[in-house]
């Protein structure tokens, strides 16, 4: 149970546009304590909800919005404060389960929902950024499925794993380890814990660090698939380094991209010898997969 939350709604109207405003906003909030949340209304329109642990700043969070989605959206928004409750689960009750090839992402209110052919990766609602229902990540997810269709990589690095999604979809899929690392020492307690919860936490090892600095990834790789879910300009100069530790003919998976930016990160992973096998664009999001020459 958490304290009483802040709540923000704003009316949106069609899924898509919803959806999109979700991904737009999960990546421009910073904070562990906020969730976004889209949820369809009786009547058939969306609306994208926020939830603050503490009192946002009303002017900044309706500038943000009118920035993503357009002053007539932003005049919609509306402000309260809602009860003590487990606010983060309640805002993900109404997200249904992701398909992604073999895999599926879902709440644990969904668990008995995952189909006998579907990999299920359940994410705890309070632990919940990532979850999949990110165009990137879905993106991310049917990208691995496509390169465990041609081959079986034997070491396989998850870079910037956040709560650990791709980590444990690869965990599950391969039943090998897997390295998983981010800068951020509370997402990779976070990816832990998803790893345990999923029955794969003795697979997935998580180390806390920034780009490539650790010593661990010397002794880790080099690696057959990276998957690495990230931002682009992050990604433009990670291309050097990570070239350094791939195997011969590794793929990687590397998404977090608006479509405008993708030629810019293909051109910065060319000059280091990959090459590119497919391009995904999700819910106004690209996903790479480039394959070492």
């Amino acid at each position: 149970m958490t304290a009483a939350a802040s709540r923000v709604t704003c009316a949106i109207g069609d899924e898509r546009t919803a959806n999109r405003i979700v991904d737009i906003l999960s990546e421009s909030v910073d904070g562990s304590d906020v969730a976004v949340a889209a949820f369809e209304r009786p009547d058939g329109r969306w609306d994208v909800t926020m939830y603050f642990s503490a009192p946002p700043d009303q002017d900044a969070v309706r500038h943000l919005i009118l920035l993503t989605a357009g002053p007539e959206i932003a005049s919609t928004a509306t402000f309260d404060t809602v009860a003590a409750q487990d606010w983060v689960r309640s805002s993900l009750e109404g997200l249904a389960p992701v398909r992604a090839g073999r895999f599926m992402v879902h709440g644990q209110h969904d668990r008995e929902r995952v189909p006998p052919n579907k990999l299920g990766i359940e994410i705890e609602a309070a632990l919940a950024f990532g979850t999949g229902h990110h165009g990137t990540t879905r993106g991310c997810l049917l990208l691995l499925d496509q390169v465990l269709r041609q081959r079986m990589p034997e070491r396989v690095l998850d870079l910037g794993s956040g709560t650990g999604v791709l980590a444990i979809a690869a965990a599950k899929a391969r039943q090998r380890r897997v390295f998983a690392s981010d800068i951020d020492g509370r997402a990779v307690l976070v990816a832990r814990e998803n790893a345990k919860l999923n029955g794969v936490g003795r697979l997935v090892h998580t180390v806390c660090a920034t780009g490539f600095s650790a010593p661990s990834f010397a002794a880790e790789g080099p690696f057959d698939l990276v998957l690495a879910n990230i931002l682009a300009a992050p990604l433009r100069r990670l291309a050097y380094p990570m070239s350094r530790y791939l195997a011969p003919s590794a793929f990687v998976v590397l998404s977090g991209l608006l479509p405008h930016q993708a030629d810019s990160v293909i051109v910065s992973y060319r000059a280091h010898g990959l090459k590119l096998v497919r391009r995904l664009r999700l819910d106004g999001w690209a996903s790479l997969l480039m394959q070492r020459m």
